[in-house]
């Protein structure tokens, strides 16, 4: 059974500081328009579960309809790493990582209404151990690879250089570590910097049967 692991977009839910904000309204409803309702969202591409393309830190970098989609689709580990400030190298390496994708359940911050003034983000020793196991997608529950006043944002380029892609904001409350399927498919948005996603999660086995 396929599990979501995506936020709800509503009107409630927590935006960066100074982003667009997401907003849902029917525009038409079926007794106006005799047939159908329409919808209408305004939103930040960085609302919610959502990936990062390179070209959002990098000028040169990719963007979302350039991405391969493969990256989003495959064998995934789920660790749950509980941090206050740093995610170090040694909180990694005693987990045997499966696929290439990791995604780090922190239970730091759970009130998707309220954004956070303080996340835990990985030491660079942490970033060099993934690329050493050949992940190409990492995800984490919080809304950022980096501090949320960083504005070198240093692992989201270090991740970058070392081919991993990012997801953020993902949802793994519920969510016991071990090894899944997984799919978080980006919206093909041209030019787009980052975008929302649909991401899920299918169990497969867990670490004791490694």
């Amino acid at each position: 059974m396929w599990k979501d692991i995506t936020q709800t977009l509503d009107d409630a839910i927590a935006h960066w500081p100074e982003d667009t904000p997401f907003t849902y309204e029917r525009t038409v409803s079926k007794e106006q328009s005799g047939s159908v309702n329409i919808g209408r969202i305004e939103t930040s591409t960085h609302i919610g579960t959502h990936i990062d393309a390179p070209f959002h830190f990098d000028d040169a970098g990719a963007t979302v309809e350039q991405l391969d989609i493969n990256r989003y689709i495959g064998t995934a580990t789920v660790i749950e790493v509980p941090a206050e400030g740093t995610i170090t190298l040694e909180s990694l390496e005693i987990f045997p990582l499966k696929g290439t994708i990791l995604l780090i359940k922190t239970k730091h911050h759970t009130d998707r209404t309220v954004f956070p003034d303080r996340i835990p983000v990985l030491e660079k020793r942490a970033v060099e151990h993934l690329a050493l196991h050949d992940i190409k997608l990492f995800g984490i529950d919080v809304a950022s690879v980096d501090t949320i006043d960083s504005k070198t944002l240093d692992i989201h380029h270090l991740l970058y250089e070392r081919d991993i892609m990012i997801i953020e904001n993902t949802v793994l409350d519920d969510i016991e570590p071990g090894y899944y399927d997984f799919i978080a498919m980006p919206l093909k948005i041209r030019g787009g910097d980052g975008s929302p996603v649909r991401a899920a999660l299918r169990f497969t086995g867990g670490f004791e049967n490694e």
